[in-house]
């Protein structure tokens, strides 16, 4: 018999038992919506975070007193009592590392309120004491102006560079460079405006203000820890300018051989490889619960086509009476089963997808289609209707053809 026909008439057996074959399939639906819609969230949210860390800069790393969020495990303490990285050693990193394209270092203040005379912000900004290699090293750009300048920073000098946020709410009217702004009462001239980055789970990345590093000291003072950032120049070169920061500042810290480093190395990886370890956890849960549930509808299934088989004993001796050998009889009710499957399947992919975006629609949690994992879904449930409709097919197969048309 050919493919189509058993496809048809496995459609045909569907349609005249619409309830018990919806009662049938409700676990596999369960099962492939938990995974899709589980999948698409976690892929939705690494392709943001990816997006977004890659501010960073290419090829670049980061120097922190304090390690990585989800590394750290519970020894505060032993961070806390670490020495502040200082300007001195960004300035030795900067002289000593010949694998770096850019060195730059970073003081970060955050809540801070930005005024004019006329307008002022809600403390929600971010103002960062930066370097000329800020730039580069974070992947940002300037939309109007100009960034900072070496003579910036060794006159000190009382300029800002803003994101599109401070511009929008002190500057709505008219352009921004050359207007002062006031940072803790104090007045800095707007030298340039960042291109708009947009937002990160429904926080703006525009609310933020750059200023040289040592008006910054003289602002919010030098007792915090310097971030270091640094850009190989080349890929192939990336770790050997991790290697040689890490020596220049165990030089500069004066940490003595054989101790561990007394500062961590940040990157593009590092969040990358916490977010994954945070998922595993979920996609594991998400996966039992799916597995536990199409086992369950396997069992319906098996359970069903058993009844099938029962229902339509005379016609599978009709059959075999006219030439219908094993095989045919097989596959009918094998494909049967598999058609089962990937209906529910295919009910349970669009309804994952569905759930997955009514979320992403209401919550700032991105959405993205796992192709990957709705292939891999439709094939187990391909494998899950063999297993289980391998026994009543073989069954049916087996009928003898007289005690089938015998049959009542």
């Amino acid at each position: 018999m050919q493919f189509t026909e058993n496809v048809n008439m496995s459609l045909d057996a569907i349609r005249v038992n619409k309830m018990r074959s919806a009662l049938t399939l409700l676990g596999i639906i369960i099962g492939v919506m938990t995974i899709i819609g589980m999948q698409s969230l976690i892929t939705g949210l690494r392709k943001n975070i990816n997006q977004q860390i890659t501010a960073l800069g290419s090829n670049v790393f980061q120097v922190q007193k304090w390690p990585a969020i989800g590394t750290a495990g519970t020894n505060w303490e032993k961070y806390r009592n670490r020495e502040n990285l200082t300007i001195e050693d960004y300035e030795f990193v900067k002289e000593k590392v010949t694998a770096a394209k850019a060195v730059g270092a970073e003081l970060w203040q955050q809540g801070v309120e930005i005024r004019t005379r006329e307008e002022k912000t809600l403390p929600v900004m971010s103002v960062c004491g930066g370097t000329p290699a800020f730039l580069e090293c974070n992947g940002f750009e300037i939309a109007d102006g100009r960034f900072l300048f070496e003579h910036d920073l060794m006159y000190n000098r009382r300029v800002a560079v803003i994101g599109l946020d401070i511009v929008n709410k002190l500057f709505p009217y008219e352009n921004p460079l050359g207007r002062e702004i006031k940072l803790q009462g104090q007045p800095f001239e707007v030298i340039g405006v960042f291109t708009e980055r947009g937002s990160r789970f429904g926080n703006s990345l525009d609310r933020y203000a750059v200023i040289p590093i040592g008006s910054f000291v003289r602002l919010y003072g030098k007792e915090r820890s310097v971030n270091i950032t640094v850009q190989a120049l080349s890929t192939s070169l990336y770790n050997k300018a991790m290697e040689q920061t890490i020596g220049a500042l165990r030089i500069s810290r004066k940490v003595p051989p054989g101790e561990e480093n007394d500062f961590d190395i940040y990157s593009n990886d590092t969040v990358m490889d916490f977010f994954d370890n945070l998922t595993r956890m979920v996609r594991i849960v998400a996966i039992s619960i799916a597995s536990i549930s199409l086992i369950v509808a396997g069992v319906g299934i098996m359970n069903i086509m058993l009844v099938s088989v029962t229902e339509r004993t005379r016609e599978i001796g009709i059959r075999k009476s006219i030439g219908a050998k094993r095989g045919d009889v097989l596959g009918q009710f094998l494909i049967e089963a598999i058609v089962l499957c990937e209906l529910g399947g295919i009910i349970g992919t669009l309804m994952g997808l569905g759930i997955a975006r009514l979320i992403s629609m209401l919550t700032p949690v991105p959405a993205a289609v796992p192709l990957i994992w709705v292939i891999m879904a439709l094939l187990f449930c391909s494998l899950v209707g063999v297993i289980f409709g391998l026994y009543p097919a073989s069954k049916a197969a087996r009928l003898d053809p007289i005690v089938a048309l015998r049959y009542e």
